[in-house]
């Protein structure tokens, strides 16, 4: 195994988006220099005063050719950008034997590109955001504390659902508010939707026809099935013995959102390209975030195993966050656990080639207690 190039202590921030809050600040602690990219560098200074981060961090007109000329070996590059952006960034840093972390999922452009970082002592992480990243950690957490009490051996059968939304954290007649680009939320609603469901495969073409109820502390959300769920199961690492019932990652949304997205959702499966572009931009307009409105974050991660000899383990996490003045709480949950897993490209601690962030059991631990010390709370309930 290549072993990773050390690191310089230079972070590369690429991007100051509405996911850019107090994990940049807690770099600036970490690392011993770090520059903001943003489209000028004007734009990148406001971003920084608006962070109180004026002085401690470097703002930098991006262009690719402008980062290009300032990366060495060890550096870190942050991708904050569009994923379809994230393959040329990687791509820079491996010519540059410097590092590579985003809080997306992997695409196909970054997932060709791994050998080549790995062999050049580039560490890739990936997925250590909120969802995709702190679902991981909860996952796998879940399934160790669970593999410990029924044995990975044993014959069982499992559920395991992981539902994530960022809603109003005071409901309006619409049920959400747009806190990022629309036509990403209208396109996601119509790309088809894999999961376990009584122990088959299921696609729901429409993933707002697989709505239902799912209760949280007592509290009624809705949820439905986002993306592809099956793969999830071997990259989770659950033990062979144990089949799925039901396994299921998705999305979560305010009790009534069906019914108020309704007209949406005829539109949706009636309209072109053009009318869905056209229909974001209507309701980013009508239903928008302002300055006035915070933000609620909701994580819920559940693991059910049933042995075949009547033994059951059942565990929770939960996270359930509320946003502030100072930063919305999607910012927060995005940007502190990137910086967490970045601090770790700087310590040496991750290995060359990719990661989603923490990849076991007990690293998950290790993450979730910085995160805990770091101020994003949650709760575990183990029955």
């Amino acid at each position: 195994m290549t072993e990773p190039v050390p690191a310089s202590g230079t972070v590369h921030w690429v991007g100051a988006g509405l996911s850019t809050g107090s994990g940049l600040a807690s770099l600036c602690d970490t690392a011993a220099r770090v520059r903001l990219w943003h489209r000028t560098e004007e734009r990148a200074a406001q971003a920084l005063a608006a962070l109180g981060l004026t002085g401690r961090a470097e703002p930098r007109a991006y262009t690719p050719a402008a980062l290009a000329a300032e990366l060495a070996p060890g550096d870190v590059v942050v991708s904050m950008l569009p994923a379809p952006e994230h393959g040329p960034l990687l791509g820079m840093c491996v010519a540059a034997r410097a590092h590579f972390a985003c809080s997306s999922y992997v695409s196909d452009a970054v997932l060709d590109q791994v050998p080549a970082a790995e062999a050049a002592g580039v560490t890739v992480l990936t997925e250590a955001g909120l969802d995709p990243g702190i679902d991981h950690l909860f996952a796998h957490s879940l399934i160790a504390w669970a593999s410990e009490e029924i044995g990975p051996d044993t014959a069982a059968s499992y559920t395991l659902t992981s539902y994530c939304g960022g809603v109003p954290a005071v409901p309006n007649d619409f049920r959400y508010r747009f806190s990022w680009a629309p036509a990403g939320v209208l396109n996601a609603l119509r790309s088809p939707a894999r999961y376990i469901e009584d122990g088959a495969e299921t696609t729901a073409d429409r993933p707002w026809t697989a709505t239902r109820p799912h209760v949280i502390d007592g509290e009624t959300f809705e949820a439905y099935p986002n993306r592809d769920s099956v793969p999830f199961v071997q990259q989770y690492g659950l033990p062979a013995a144990w089949k799925p019932r039901t396994f299921v990652r998705g999305t979560l949304r305010l009790d009534g959102w069906l019914t108020a997205w309704a007209p949406v959702f005829e539109e949706l499966d009636r309209s072109d390209g053009r009318r869905i572009a056209e229909l974001a931009g209507e309701l980013a307009a009508r239903y928008p975030t302002t300055e006035a409105d915070r933000d609620r974050v909701v994580l819920a991660v559940s693991l059910d195993v049933h042995a075949g000899s009547g033994e059951r383990w059942s565990g929770r996490y939960l996270l359930d966050l509320i946003g502030t003045e100072e930063e919305s709480a999607m910012a927060r949950c995005v940007s502190r656990p990137l910086a967490l897993g970045i601090g770790h490209i700087l310590d040496g601690s991750l290995p060359a080639g990719l990661s989603r962030a923490a990849e076991t059991g007990e690293r998950s631990e290790e993450w979730l207690d910085e995160l805990r010390e770091d101020g994003v709370g949650f709760t575990l309930r183990i029955d």
